[in-house]
């Protein structure tokens, strides 16, 4: 986990310099564009997860009902899995356009 350490307004944006240990910094894989921040703290909309099958061994992320809209879902569907000492983050990715951006 980070922290933001400082920031300055630079014209119409924000720079930020930001802390973040190493197992942070290897989940970027070399990336530093296009690069998110974001806190748990600000993750208000309940969700739930569903089971499904024998066992339930088949889990559903169920994208709550305040967040469907124009959303289609046919396209790719990128996810990142982020574990905390105490959390597991879940970061899914849908295209508006429906192309995928891998490498």
């Amino acid at each position: 986990m980070g922290k933001i350490i400082s920031s300055k307004r630079s014209g119409s944006e924000i720079l930020f310099e930001v802390e973040v240990g190493p197992e942070e910094a290897t989940i970027l894989n070399g990336h530093y564009d296009d690069v998110h921040l974001f806190t748990e703290r600000v993750a208000n909309i309940d969700a739930n997860i569903s089971s499904r099958g024998k066992n339930s061994a088949t889990k559903y992320f169920l994208i709550p009902r305040q967040l469907r809209k124009n959303l289609d879902y046919f396209q790719p569907v990128g996810c990142q899995k982020i574990e905390t000492g105490d959390k597991v983050i879940f970061i899914y990715v849908v295209d508006k356009d429906g192309k995928r951006v891998t490498t």
